[in-house]
C-alpha cells in the first residue's frame, strides 16, 4: 500500500522556456473549486490505497508555492485523516524564492510544511533572465534565509551545464550555493525537453547546448565539490547530508508505492499505474462527473515492473538489490541484467557489485543512460 503522497498544484504565473512540466498559465483559479476537486480526489485515492500511515508528502507543480496556506492546510488535515501520518512524515512544498511567496513561508510552516524545495536555478541575475525566471538573485538568497527560519529543511535547486557555462564560472556558483549551509541540493543539467520554447529554440539555431564533453567536466565538478562539502550525491542530481535525503524521492527511486493525485499526477499502487487528467478543466470536469481525476489506471506486467525498478534504482549511490527484485518480480537475476555485461562494466569500474546488490560508481555516473541501455535485459526493455 501506498506509504507517500504527492499532491500536484499545475497553475504558474509564466511557463519556464525549459519547462516540459505539466504547468498551465491561467489568469484566474477558482480556490473554493480546486479545494472541493483535490478533496475529493484525495478521498477517492484513499480507498484504494489505505492501510498504512504516510510517511511523506510533497506538494509540486507548477507552483505550489502560490496555493493559499489555509488550502494546504486543508489538504494536509484531510490527508491524516484519510490515512494518518508517521510520527516522522516529511511534508515538502516546491516553492519559487520570490518575495512574495516567502510571505507565505511562515503560515505554509504553520499549515504543516516541515521541507522546502526552493526553485532558485541560478544564483546570477543574467542567467535567471535567460532562464525566464521572474525573480533575481539576490532575491533568491533572502528568500533562502526566509525559508531557513521557517522550516526544518531547506533544498534547492540549480540548473548548470548551459551554453557557454565554464567550469570556472559554475565552480564560483556552485561554491556560493554550497555557502548557504543547506542539507539538500539538487544540481541538474540542462536538458532540452521537445516541446519546449528552448527546444524550437535550438532547432531554430537561437542557441546550441553545451557539448556533452564540457557537460561530462562540470558535472564531474559538481560531484567533486559536493562531495568535499558533505553533500554527497545519493541519487545522480542530488545530493544531500547523510540522514538529509528526500525521502519522498527516495520512494520512486525505491521503486515503493506512492498515490498521486491532482492534473497529470502519476502513482504506483498495488502493481497498477495511475495517471490523472493533465489539463486542469478536463481534471475538474472529471472529478466532477465521476468523483475523482484518474484519466487512466493499468495493471502492470512483472517485466515493466522490473524494469522500472531497475531504471530507478540503479540511479541511487545506494544501488539496488538484484535477488530481492527476483524474489518480488519472479523474474531470474539473468532475465533482469545481461549477465557478461555486467562483469565487463564492473571490471571496467564503472559499476560495483557487493554479494546481489548492484549499482553504478562514481565514474560510471556521467555515462548511466549507456550503461543502463547495456546492462538492463533485452527482454525487460522491449515488453
Amino acid at each position: 500500500m501506498a506509504r507517500a503522497l504527492y499532491i500536484h498544484w499545475p497553475f504558474c504565473e509564466k511557463k519556464c522556456p525549459y519547462c516540459d512540466f505539466n504547468s498551465h498559465v491561467r489568469e484566474r483559479v477558482d480556490m473554493e473549486a480546486w479545494q472541493a476537486a483535490l478533496l475529493a480526489d484525495m478521498r477517492a485515492e484513499a480507498t484504494q490505497t489505505g492501510g498504512e500511515t504516510l510517511t511523506s508528502i510533497f506538494f509540486g507543480g507548477g507552483t505550489p508555492s502560490l496555493m493559499p496556506p489555509r488550502l494546504v492546510e486543508v489538504l494536509l488535515c484531510e490527508a491524516q485523516e484519510v490515512w494518518g501520518f508517521d510520527p516522522n512524515i516529511e511534508i515538502t512544498l516546491e516553492a519559487n524564492p520570490s518575495s512574495v511567496e516567502a510571505a507565505n513561508f511562515a503560515d505554509l510552516a504553520a499549515a504543516g510544511i516541515n521541507r522546502v524545495s526552493l526553485g532558485v536555478q541560478s544564483l546570477d541575475d543574467d542567467t535567471l533572465k535567460w532562464l525566464g525566471r521572474l525573480h533575481g538573485a539576490d532575491e533568491a538568497r533572502a528568500a533562502l534565509r526566509t525559508a531557513g527560519e521557517h522550516f526544518e529543511r531547506v533544498s534547492f535547486d540549480l540548473i548548470y551545464a548551459l551554453p557557454g557555462q565554464t567550469c570556472q564560472k559554475w565552480s564560483a556558483e556552485l561554491e556560493q550555493a554550497l555557502d548557504f549551509g543547506s542539507s539538500h541540493l539538487s544540481l541538474y543539467q540542462l536538458t532540452i525537453e521537445p516541446g519546449t520554447r528552448f527546444a524550437t529554440d535550438v532547432r531554430r539555431g537561437a542557441f546550441a547546448p553545451l557539448d556533452d564533453e564540457e557537460a561530462a567536466e562540470l558535472f564531474a565538478l559538481t560531484q567533486q565539490r559536493t562531495e568535499a562539502a558533505g553533500l554527497p550525491a545519493y541519487e545522480t542530481s542530488n545530493h544531500a547530508r547523510p540522514g538529509e535525503e528526500g525521502r519522498h524521492n527516495l520512494t520512486y527511486w525505491r521503486y515503493q508505492d506512492y498515490a498521486g493525485i491532482g492534473p497529470g499526477a502519476h502513482g504506483r499502487r498495488g502493481g497498477f499505474a495511475t495517471l490523472r487528467h493533465k489539463k486542469p478543466e478536463n481534471f475538474l470536469s472529471a472529478v466532477a462527473q465521476r468523483g475523482h481525476g484518474v484519466a487512466e489506471q493499468r495493471l502492470l506486467a512483472a517485466p515493466e515492473k522490473a524494469s522500472e525498478a531497475l531504471l530507478m534504482g540503479l540511479r541511487l549511490r545506494e544501488g539496488l538489490d538484484i535477488a530481492h527484485l527476483e524474489a518480488r518480480f519472479g523474474i531470474p537475476q539473468t532475465d533482469l541484467v545481461v549477465p557478461h555485461k555486467v562483469a565487463q562494466y564492473t571490471d571496467q569500474g564503472l559499476l560495483w557489485q557487493v554479494g546481489s546488490r548492484l549499482g553504478v560508481s562514481a565514474e560510471g555516473r556521467p555515462l548511466l543512460d549507456g550503461l543502463l541501455a547495456e546492462i538492463v535485459a533485452d527482454a525487460l526493455v522491449t515488453t
